[in-house]
């Protein structure tokens, strides 16, 4: 009977949120190979940052793995969406916080 000796496994880091160029200095320090489905020139990407990824940060797969991940939302999975906010129309009113004094001739007097 002949025994294979087991790849020993890793945990896949947490890539969202990095910049494509450290996702590759992480993948490749803790062991693992990265693949961008929805960039083909992945390995010239610089500042791109990963918005997901699969397998999920924390689960064991064997050193070498592939790890795939991506820098585009898919339909309906977010990426904004609410478009340009400002500048507004019609601008707000003017004005803002006053301070609780009595107003000079005001018809209800404060109690205190």
């Amino acid at each position: 009977m002949r025994i294979t000796p087991k790849t020993p496994e890793v945990r896949v880091p947490k890539f969202v949120g990095l910049m494509a160029m450290d996702a590759r200095e992480a993948a490749e320090a803790h062991g693992v190979h990265l693949t961008a489905p929805d960039r083909p020139d992945f390995h010239l990407a610089v500042v791109d940052y990963v918005v997901r990824q699969y397998p999920q940060p924390g689960v064991e797969v064997p050193r070498g793995a592939v790890v795939s991940v991506w820098f585009d939302f898919a339909d309906g999975e977010g990426g904004g969406g609410a478009g340009v906010r400002e500048p507004r129309l019609p601008r707000p009113p003017g004005g803002g916080m006053q301070r609780e004094l009595d107003a000079p001739g005001d018809a209800f007097e404060v109690i205190r």
